[in-house]
């Protein structure tokens, strides 16, 4: 069944660029709120979650800006998931846009579980 690719934004007050880019990236950052535990092995992050082990391979990568990472198990080679860090001029806050994508039916799941990791970082983030 084909994915339907989606995007959602999340506003963050007074957080700074390199922290959030940290929690994005590296082991330390996204074992603080995206799974128990991650590990990297050249280009393959290796995500844990209790004894589940799930890999994902990093496609680019913009310092700072964009990560983009796809799961080895996909078989689609058109999908994959992608942070994004966006600063807004006008109020000087900085939002995270974050791409997926997700069967027709799932969408509003995959949204809800993004809602409740994202709530996970802000508070890693102390906001």
């Amino acid at each position: 069944m084909k994915k339907e690719k989606f995007h959602i934004e999340y506003i963050f007050d007074k957080v700074s660029r390199r922290s959030l880019w940290n929690h994005l990236t590296t082991p330390p950052g996204l074992s603080a709120w995206f799974a128990d535990d991650v590990t990297i092995k050249g280009n393959i992050y290796v995500f844990k979650w209790n004894k589940t082990e799930q890999e994902a391979k990093r496609l680019s990568q913009k310092p700072e800006i964009s990560v983009r990472y796809q799961w080895t198990e996909d078989e689609s080679e058109d999908t994959y998931f992608e942070f994004q860090i966006h600063t807004h001029e006008l109020t000087g806050s900085t939002s995270l846009e974050i791409t997926d994508f997700a069967e027709a039916g799932e969408k509003m799941d995959s949204i809800d579980l993004w809602d409740t990791q994202v709530e996970a970082l802000k508070r890693t983030l102390g906001i």
